[in-house]
């Protein structure tokens, strides 16, 4: 009986302390979060599509929009993609879309079906006074949100550009971790993220052209827009919208594709790269460049895929 008492006391200690570290991180976090709130201002406009507001980027005046779209669970989308865009916005007008849940747009805690988000996408360029047609350049899961946009909308999109860009076959037999992508939404509202050293360091900050102010800023929006409510609920439907997609015709618009080596996408390379031939093999006049770097590949590799898309898009 007293080993069992003082188990029980030791359990109780334990618990107590830890409580204590969690309210501590917890109120730490609050005046931290409190003291990044004036990096936290909109880089673009801000929209209102259904009660929700949604961020929309624009810069440069050509003739051709090339409209990005984030991966699922990157925090800030503009800066993401902002060493890939710049190196265009010369000759293109460059839009980026931060869906809700991401960027500077609202988190809401709705069911996140692929109508869903494909019509707040469109509601929200309508808002902006953006026209098409499109190019479509979609990284990793919202590559099937554009495919759906050229299946649905074909009068809106003139081609899409995958910057390794997932396809409905890499979810037929995906398997969700979802108390794992829960406990991180946890660690991040509490601030338990805080302590991890480098977490917030993205691909875009430790690869790409971002000036030490804009660095600030993604980390600033990477504590507000980690594992949202929204990303959680986007992840729990992908399943079901990759087997909508696959489930419709091919889109019929030209699709180029960047492939990286597979690393940071949950596949090996052989996986990953078979899932995106076994798709470009059935689009007519589809192109695919393969690329040795990781799955943010417009970080890494955002001169070469510049030139490429320059060459690959009609004058």
């Amino acid at each position: 009986m007293k080993v069992l008492r003082k188990a029980k006391r030791v359990a109780l200690i334990s618990l107590l302390v830890l409580m204590i570290i969690i309210s501590i991180m917890y109120v730490y976090n609050k005046i931290q979060l409190k003291r990044e709130a004036k990096l936290f201002k909109p880089l673009g406009e801000i929209v209102e599509v259904n009660g929700h507001k949604i961020s929309i980027y624009t810069e440069g005046h050509g003739e051709k929009t090339l409209v990005f779209m984030s991966g699922g669970g990157t925090s800030s989308p503009i800066l993401d993609f902002k060493s890939l865009f710049s190196q265009l916005s010369d000759d293109y007008r460059i839009v980026v879309i931060e869906k809700l849940g991401y960027g500077f747009s609202d988190v809401v805690d709705e069911k996140r079906d692929i109508d869903t988000i494909l019509n707040q996408s469109r509601a929200a360029l309508k808002q902006a006074g953006i026209e098409g047609p499109f190019i479509l350049c979609p990284h990793s899961m919202s590559g099937i949100e554009a495919l759906y946009w050229a299946q649905n909308y074909p009068n809106e999109v003139s081609a899409i550009i995958g910057l390794d860009m997932a396809v409905p076959e890499a979810y037929e037999n995906y398997k969700l971790n979802m108390p794992l992508i829960k406990a991180a939404a946890f660690a991040n509202n509490i601030g338990i993220t805080r302590l991890l050293p480098g977490i917030a360091e993205s691909d875009a900050i430790k690869y790409g052209t971002l000036s030490n102010e804009e660095k600030d800023i993604y980390r600033a929006i990477f504590f507000r827009r980690t594992a949202t409510k929204t990303m959680l609920k986007e992840v729990e439907e992908i399943k079901n919208n990759a087997k909508i997609v696959d489930n419709g015709q091919l889109p019929k618009v030209p699709i180029l594709m960047f492939s990286s080596n597979g690393s940071g996408t949950g596949w090996n390379e052989k996986q990953w790269t078979q899932f995106q031939e076994n798709f470009i093999n059935k689009i007519s006049g589809g192109k695919i460049i393969y690329l040795n770097c990781s799955h943010y590949i417009h970080d890494h590799e955002y001169l070469n895929i510049a030139r490429e898309i320059k060459a690959y898009i009609p004058k």
